[in-house]
């Protein structure tokens, strides 16, 4: 028998605003949905050794990208990595304006709301975000995720011949549908990149029956 409750743990109203949105269940038709398509830059692989660098991402309604409302954010940089920077190009003490981890994650929650997240490789980018938000005494997302690497095998043919592989690059999805590099390797260039994407496997999954959000989840 327990004799004392456990205190709740006191969060922050920008928090409490976020989790409010949760309460009312999402609309079923697929194209009254509102989906964030996001990446991360990074100082390496490791979610608890690694830190975010930089937040991009961009939202898709109606399947168009709403180029108007766009996020793209740096961070103060607490660790640095020198073998990164040819990757993301994010000097320690560069020209962009950064700011502390918990503003970046505020900014983002506000952004973000009760869209559904799409990424590439999504675990990662949700995992350095859970991490980040844990380091705040913060719970992890509550958004329903969507991952561009798995989705895409959705539209493959099924074939004894010809197997799908365990996993495809943002890049090589950015040649598979005709998609410029440009901005590669920067967060937002690479939300756009994957967000085009994300646009072009959905036009293929709607030519087959059935389709719906329920199914891309699966």
């Amino acid at each position: 028998m327990r004799l004392f409750k456990k205190t709740p743990k006191h969060l922050p109203d920008f928090w409490l605003k976020y989790e409010n949105l949760f309460k009312e269940p999402q609309s079923k038709n697929f194209n009254e949905l509102v989906f964030v398509v996001l990446d991360t830059e990074t100082t390496g692989f490791s979610f608890e050794e690694d830190r975010i660098l930089s937040i991009g991402a961009v939202k898709v309604k109606k399947e168009t990208i709403s180029v108007q409302e766009v996020f793209d954010i740096y961070l103060e940089q607490e660790k640095f990595n020198k073998e990164t920077v040819p990757v993301h190009g994010l000097l320690k003490n560069g020209q962009r304006e950064c700011i502390q981890e918990i503003l970046a994650l505020e900014k983002f929650l506000a952004y973000v709301g009760n869209a559904i997240i799409v990424a590439h490789h999504a675990g990662f980018d949700m995992g350095m975000l859970n991490t980040a938000l844990e380091r705040h005494g913060l719970p992890k997302l509550k958004n329903k995720v969507l991952d561009t690497s798995v989705i895409y095998k959705k539209t493959l043919l099924k074939s004894y011949l010809v197997q799908p592989k365990a996993q495809y690059s943002l890049d090589e999805l950015a040649e598979k549908f005709s998609i410029s590099k440009k901005d590669r390797h920067t967060a937002l260039g690479d939300a756009y990149i994957t967000a085009v994407a994300f646009l072009k496997i959905i036009s293929r999954l709607k030519e087959k029956k059935n389709f719906t959000f329920k199914s891309l989840i699966r």
